[in-house]
């Protein structure tokens, strides 16, 4: 399976990142409001509560997403080591996942900032 981004495509802000990130990096896009049956058996319960980032051999959610979804990009460089290393610390996992949080509890605020038309609105639209 091609690394899958799942995120609310109901969002301005989060639509502008995942664009972002697919023009940076090998990502099949896939909206909550399209995914699959396949793909939803795969997702946490609350999988509406954040983004995911799905490969063949795991599901990783929220701020960790973010983060492997970073490391994929060619923005990135040769950042893998570091984050690696930071994964060693609870204080980073804290961290990343408290920055995470933040940012997703005030996507409408950052959306004034960096947006893009969702698909889902969009699709309603038409």
């Amino acid at each position: 399976m091609e690394p899958t981004l799942v995120y609310d495509d109901d969002c301005g802000f989060c639509t502008w990142w995942v664009d972002w990130a697919a023009r940076h990096a090998d990502l099949r896009i896939v909206g909550f409001s399209t995914l699959t049956p396949t793909l939803r058996e795969r997702l946490p319960d609350d999988y509406a509560d954040c983004v995911h980032l799905v490969t063949d051999d795991a599901v990783y959610s929220c701020g960790e997403a973010v983060e492997r979804t970073l490391v994929r990009t060619d923005v990135a460089g040769d950042s893998r080591p570091v984050v690696d290393f930071l994964r060693q610390f609870e204080d980073y996992e804290r961290l990343r996942e408290r920055a995470y949080r933040w940012a997703a509890d005030n996507r409408d605020t950052l959306g004034l900032v960096v947006s893009k038309t969702p698909p889902a609105r969009r699709n309603r639209d038409e």
